[in-house]
């Protein structure tokens, strides 16, 4: 009942992770307009994501267009597009891969399989964790980086998309921690059962 409970506990840590990415993938908050200085009271902000621009008003009102050209972005967006979706492919599938091994589930009978299958989902759940931490943390490094920057003109800070990546990755790395560590298989104890009992006619024997 252990290894069946930190399953299920790893199933919801890896769609919430899944959410968390696809988030990030779709939101265009990766970098909001930064008021600082005498840039106090503001009749626009401006915020990026990974496909497109959006500009909202004082009033409330949002405009949005997409990027014109992938060469116009960033090497950190450029990357972190590819990635993120990547993560995103890769979660779903060890999902998907932890639902056919798990112990609550019949898919396959073989007992000594669904152990290794339950490795493989780990692993790719560690892999869609760094897949999503490596590119949130480059971008937020370029960002803190450019508003430090004196000479930059257009300063941004940190938008949610950020901390959203950050908590969707620990939740993908840890599920992913949890699998490798509980999927072990379980072999051993029946050769000494299987021996035990194949000497007990041999000493019935003896004895008449």
């Amino acid at each position: 009942m252990g290894s069946v409970g930190v399953q299920i506990v790893c199933v919801g840590l890896g769609v919430l992770g899944l959410i968390g990415a696809i988030v990030c993938c779709t939101v265009p908050r990766w970098k909001v307009s930064s008021f600082i200085g005498s840039n106090i009271v503001t009749a626009q902000s401006r915020q990026d994501g990974l496909w497109m621009s959006c500009v909202v008003q004082s009033t409330g009102q949002q405009q949005c267009k997409s990027y014109d050209s992938i060469l116009v972005l960033a090497s950190d967006l450029q990357a972190a597009r590819a990635m993120i979706i990547i993560s995103c492919m890769v979660s779903c599938f060890s999902i998907l891969i932890l639902f056919c091994g798990a112990d609550f589930t019949t898919f396959i009978e073989n007992e000594d399989t669904k152990p290794k299958i339950t490795l493989v989902s780990g692993v790719g759940l560690l892999v869609a964790g760094l897949l999503v931490i490596i590119p949130v943390s480059w971008s937020a490094n370029t960002i803190v980086q450019n508003f430090n920057n004196p000479n930059s003109p257009d300063k941004m800070e940190l938008g949610e998309c950020i901390f959203v990546g950050w908590g969707a990755s620990a939740l993908l790395l840890l599920a992913g921690g949890l699998l490798c560590c509980f999927s072990r298989p379980k072999s051993g104890s029946s050769g000494g059962v299987a021996r035990f009992t194949n000497s007990n006619p041999a000493t019935n024997k003896a004895f008449v």
